[in-house]
């Protein structure tokens, strides 16, 4: 911190005083001395200001011509009366009347308390200003051989022009000492306000917000960088302005003068734009003082809320697979994909079931894709890789100081992050029956709470839930929660094997080839190899399919279990005998026909009375049906 002070001194007396006391802030030019000069005594202060002094010290007629003109404080090292009376003393030794020059406003000083004590002749000149203390001194050139002025700087230095005897009215130590302490304390002071003003400037133009403020009397005290940028006004044009006079537009802020009431999310319309305000009564020790209104343009809220989609897409929360991404032709499999487009135009929550590797997770990226919340998170995690109190920290998030360990300031939990989105809970059948506890209470009060915490976040999440097993079994062992199962199970999407698939097998292999290949080369794939992806049995499904074929881009070999290949060839055989050997029973047929064509009218809305006439039957013929 620059604590540098300039020191007009009143004579070259008070400089050594100062030098021989302060030597080493002097040698450093921490303390600046300029010695009065009654000629320039207006420009002095100036001076040392442009020196960088931030305090100015001076006597008499250098303060008086010092203090309204500087920027700086000015600091009054007062003339004592110890020091007159040190100074008389000293004209004592002259043998000659003292002429005592003093200010007129040093009402502290009163001769005839003193006169008894001091024993000499002194005779006692007030002044006003500088022409005053020159006549005053012109009074006394007839007899300048029997007196000796005693007086400040200016009163001296006339002294000397005239050529009279003089002492200077010097400091005492304990003066000087109390003049720089309080120089160096205000300057201290004012270092910490302007700190402190320059931290709240910094903060206020680095903040969203558009702020100001006004006193009680409407008058604009504060207006930052961001006000300036909305309302297309410089400082000078507003600050120390009225309100009405600046801005008339913003002056619904002064109504909470009216109200004595804050006032929050209120939508004006100003200069074209919509903005959000927020506007509070400043109120110091009790008393109103003025209002603050903070606000936002909401079109450039928007804006940041893109940019803040934007960097979490950036950390990946977000879906990259949409359903054109999936390659089908088999039929079992299109219809699956035709449910899923339907499911994801809605809002609801999600269970999807399949096993491992048939691409549980890219449907569930490509529900989120099609449905509502497409540009806001999407956020994965498979509840079956971690620990039941680390997949808890992860789903809920902690405060700071939760448990050991605990990342400084918390750590916000997926569904936090996934707020507006959708979360995808892979393998929800893996989490145990406490965690099932809290994921109901999320699925039931839409709200979480920190691990750590005592506050509730509200949240707008949709829930896409992936099962390897079926729920239903696992709530009959008792290992699942039936109401969670029931919150979770609104929609289902069961995704078929890869088995039950076979059409999309070759084309699946084809794909895989094609993005793992060079693109200079193009793999071709052999009839009998063709026929072995067919034959085989695919536990892994799509997953095993594309290491499958990873592993023939590399050595151009297909690697699968052959043994794995006769066991289906056989078992397909077996199935096929089965099935030549069956009679088939035409009245079976016809029966499974009826049965459908009944079903049908009755779900197109016909009674029995109209569905037996349109089959030209009776009603009991209809009943024997039914009940068949």
């Amino acid at each position: 911190m620059d604590e540098k002070i300039g020191v007009i001194a009143s004579d070259v007396e008070l400089k050594n005083s100062i030098v021989k006391l302060f030597k080493e802030d002097v040698e450093q030019g921490k303390i600046i001395i300029d010695i009065l000069d009654p000629d320039n005594m207006k420009e002095q202060g100036r001076n040392l200001e442009e020196k960088g002094a931030k305090a100015i010290i001076a006597r008499s007629g250098g303060y008086r011509h010092t203090v309204g003109r500087v920027n700086v404080p000015v600091i009054h090292l007062k003339i004592s009366t110890i020091d007159i009376l040190y100074a008389i003393n000293m004209a004592s030794k002259f043998q000659k009347s003292t002429i005592v020059l003093v200010i007129s406003d040093l009402e502290y000083f009163d001769y005839d308390d003193w006169k008894n004590v001091i024993n000499e002749e002194v005779i006692i000149e007030r002044f006003h200003d500088t022409d005053n203390i020159e006549e005053i001194i012109i009074k006394y050139l007839k007899s300048k051989e029997q007196v000796v002025i005693v007086g400040g700087g200016i009163p001296c230095s006339h002294a000397r022009k005239w050529g009279i005897d003089c002492v200077p009215i010097g400091a005492a130590d304990e003066s000087i000492y109390e003049g720089i302490a309080h120089a160096r304390e205000l300057v201290s002071s004012l270092h910490e306000q302007k700190y402190k003003n320059q931290v709240l400037k910094t903060i206020l133009d680095g903040v969203h917000d558009a702020v100001v403020a006004v006193n009680v009397e409407g008058k604009i005290i504060l207006y930052n960088e961001r006000a300036k940028e909305l309302l297309k006004k410089d400082y000078s044009e507003v600050l120390d302005r009225k309100l009405i006079d600046v801005y008339p537009d913003l002056c619904f802020m002064l109504d909470v003068f009216n109200d004595k009431a804050n006032r929050y999310n209120e939508i004006k319309s100003l200069n074209r734009i919509i903005i959000a305000a927020n506007t509070s009564i400043l109120e110091v020790d009790g008393n109103i003082q003025g209002a603050v209104c903070s606000f936002q343009d909401i079109t450039k809220l928007q804006s940041l809320e893109k940019k803040i989609r934007y960097e979490l897409n950036k950390k990946g929360l977000v879906a990259r697979y949409k359903f054109e991404d999936i390659i089908s032709y088999d039929p079992v499999m299109n219809d699956t994909v035709a449910k899923a487009i339907n499911i994801g135009l809605t809002d609801s929550t999600v269970m999807v079931y399949g096993e491992s590797g048939t691409g549980k997770e890219m449907i569930a990226q490509s529900i989120h894709n099609i449905s509502k919340r497409k540009d806001d998170p999407f956020v994965a995690i498979n509840c079956a890789a971690l620990t039941e109190s680390l997949l808890e920290s992860e789903l809920f998030g902690y405060e700071e100081g939760a448990f050991t360990g605990a990342r400084k300031g918390g750590k916000p939990g997926l569904f936090e992050l996934a707020h507006g989105g959708t979360i995808f809970l892979d393998e929800i059948n893996s989490i145990s029956i406490s965690l099932q506890a809290k994921l109901l209470r999320v699925l039931e009060e839409k709200e979480i709470m920190r691990i750590g915490s005592d506050r509730v976040i509200p949240l707008d999440v949709r829930i896409i839930a992936a099962a390897n097993e079926s729920l239903k079994s696992k709530v009959k062992d008792g290992t699942f929660r039936n109401d969670l199962f029931y919150r979770l199970n609104i929609l289902e999407v069961h995704i078929p094997t890869l088995r039950e698939r076979k059409m999309d097998i070759v084309p699946l292999f084809r794909n895989f080839l094609e993005r793992l290949s060079d693109s200079r080369e193009k793999l071709s794939l052999k009839k009998e190899d063709e026929e072995k992806l067919l034959s085989y049995s695919w536990p892994g499904n799509v997953r095993e399919l594309r290491n499958i074929a990873e592993r023939y881009a590399i050595f151009r070999e297909l690697d699968i279990d052959e043994e794995e290949i006769i066991k289906n060839d056989s078992e397909q055989l077996n199935n096929n005998e089965s099935k030549s050997e069956k009679i088939i029973d035409l009245k079976e047929i016809n029966r499974f026909v009826e049965e459908k064509v009944i079903e049908m009218l009755s779900n197109q809305g016909m009674n029995k009375t109209e569905i037996a006439k349109q089959l030209g039957i009776s009603r009991t013929a209809l009943w024997k049906k039914t009940k068949m």
